[in-house]
Parts: structure tokens; C-alpha cells; sequence
């Protein structure tokens, strides 16, 4: 009886969320988009869609989206916004950060890939656009994977941090004591691989489309790049989001090293009071600023 209300719980809330998206304006990008991706469908098979449109959707966002953090380091009207201000990074640091990140992504992140693809093939995951799911249902279950990836950086975050494990794997990420949009993923091959699951159990609970490895993939390195771009930005819209971590607060954990571990939201850190350091810097730097006032 109760698995029957449920399910009908259930339906009254997808025919209600169809009916509030019937009455919205028709979304003058749709048929763009869908030519595009039919075109990709008639084009391309599934094993080059799902591998290397991967590939090229992960490096051609990654690189776009750091583009402004390092054209900021010329441009001497945006160093006020820059957190640490007297750490500079030298154009050959940001050179091995960029060698670096090119083995873990093709030797690394693409074979990892290939298993998303075959997982896709043994369910029968939908490519065709028919099935693509909602632009807002896709945007919450994002968030969903966000949650959890969250919860798992944030545990084992902080055990990378143990300092019997700390010297072997987590260093390296560390390197660079005042972080850049690029370094976001400068890391150990094994810090990739230990992180790994948090970004792909969401994908493995609620995989019904393609399309939503990569908006997972968008968003989640939107995410990643901006707490490390080194720079606060005023009026930036990802701020708006509750409980969001920033730049500032990954910033910290950078130049403090103990604290401040989780990846997007910061709510594990304050239940654990793992962000108090943070929060006497916070305040200290306030009453520093209203005596110079």
C-alpha cells in the first residue's frame, strides 16, 4: 500500500514539474542544439561519442575555463583581486603544471573513460535526443553528484593529509602554495584515482543519457577551477550558491595546509570544525581592514 502512494507521489510530481515546463517559453537554443547533436548521432558511433567527445569536451572546457585566471596574472588592474598577492607564479611553474596535468588526463583520466563507456553499453544507456533529459532535471542531479563527490573528497581529503601519508601523494598538489585555475588538477596519478569514485558513483546511480556525463563533467570543473583560480571576483555567480566553498576558502587550505578539505561545499568542514582556522583568519583579516579604514 505504501510502495503505491509513493509511486503515485512520485508521478503527481513528474506530471506537475511537465506541466510548469509546458507553460515556459520555448527555449530559442533548442533546435540548434538539437541539429548539433543529431548531426553528432548520425556522424559518430557511440564508442567515439562517448571516448573521445569525452575527452575533447573534459580538455577543451578545462583549458577554456582557466583561460581568465592566467590572462588575469598580465593584466595589472586585476592583482587587487588576487588572494596572495606576494606569491606570484613563474610562467615555468604553470609550464610543468601543464605537463603534468596532460599524463593524468591521457594516461589517467581517458582509460578510465573507457569503463563509463562499456558501463553505458551493458545498460543501454540512450544517446538519441528524444531521450536527453530536461536542462533542470539534469542541473539537479548534478548537484546530487555534487553532494556526493563532496562527502567523499571531503573524508578522504583529510586522510591525504595524515602526516604518515601526506609526503607520498598529496604533496605534490601542494606544491604550489598560492593556487591557479590550471593546477586544479595537479596531482598524484593515485590522488586521481582515490578521488575517482567521488565523481562517478552519482553517474553510476543515475546514468539514463550521455549528455549527462558531460554536464556533470561542465559543471564539476567550473567548480574545481574557480576555487583554485587564486582570485576572488566580485559578483561572481557561482558565490550565489549556499553553502559554495570559493576561491577564498580553497585559497586557505592552500597556503595553511590544515583545514578547509571539502571540494564544493562547506558544511563537512563545519560539522567538524575543520574550518575554524579559517574562520579566526577571516576575522582577524576584518579587524585589520576596519583599522586601516
Amino acid at each position: 500500500m505504501a510502495t503505491n502512494e509513493s509511486v503515485d507521489i512520485f508521478s503527481s510530481a513528474s506530471l506537475a514539474v511537465e506541466y510548469v515546463d509546458s507553460l515556459l517559453p520555448e527555449n530559442p537554443l533548442q533546435e540548434p542544439f538539437k541539429n548539433a547533436w543529431n548531426y553528432i548521432l548520425n556522424n559518430y558511433t557511440k564508442f567515439q561519442i562517448a571516448i573521445w567527445g569525452t575527452l575533447i569536451i573534459h580538455e577543451a572546457l578545462y583549458f577554456l575555463f582557466c583561460l581568465p585566471g592566467f590572462l588575469f596574472q598580465f593584466i595589472p588592474y586585476m592583482k587587487k583581486y588576487k588572494i596572495q598577492k606576494d606569491k606570484p607564479e613563474s610562467l615555468e611553474n604553470q609550464w610543468k603544471c601543464f605537463k603534468m596535468l596532460l599524463f593524468n588526463h591521457l594516461c589517467i583520466q581517458l582509460p578510465l573513460t573507457f569503463g563509463t563507456y562499456y558501463f553505458a553499453e551493458h545498460f543501454n544507456i540512450p544517446y538519441d535526443w528524444e531521450k536527453m533529459p530536461r536542462w533542470y532535471m539534469l542541473l539537479l542531479r548534478c548537484f546530487g553528484f555534487a553532494v556526493i563527490e563532496d562527502t567523499w573528497h571531503y573524508f578522504l581529503h583529510r586522510l591525504l593529509h595524515h602526516k604518515r601519508i601526506y609526503k607520498y601523494i598529496h604533496k605534490i598538489h601542494h606544491e604550489f602554495q598560492a593556487p591557479f585555475g590550471i593546477g586544479a588538477e595537479y596531482v598524484h596519478p593515485l590522488e586521481t584515482l582515490i578521488f575517482g569514485p567521488g565523481y562517478v558513483i552519482g553517474i553510476m546511480l543515475s546514468f539514463d543519457h550521455v549528455i549527462l556525463l558531460w554536464a556533470w563533467v561542465t559543471l564539476r570543473l567550473i567548480g574545481a577551477i574557480d576555487t583554485h583560480s587564486g582570485y576572488d571576483i566580485p559578483l561572481n555567480p557561482l558565490n550565489l550558491i549556499p553553502f559554495y566553498t570559493g576561491s577564498r576558502y580553497h585559497d586557505f587550505h592552500h597556503m595553511n595546509f590544515i583545514g578547509n578539505y571539502a571540494s564544493t561545499f562547506t558544511w563537512w568542514d563545519r560539522i567538524f570544525g575543520t574550518d575554524s582556522q579559517f574562520n579566526a583568519y577571516t576575522e582577524k583579516m576584518k579587524k585589520l581592514e576596519k583599522k586601516t579604514e
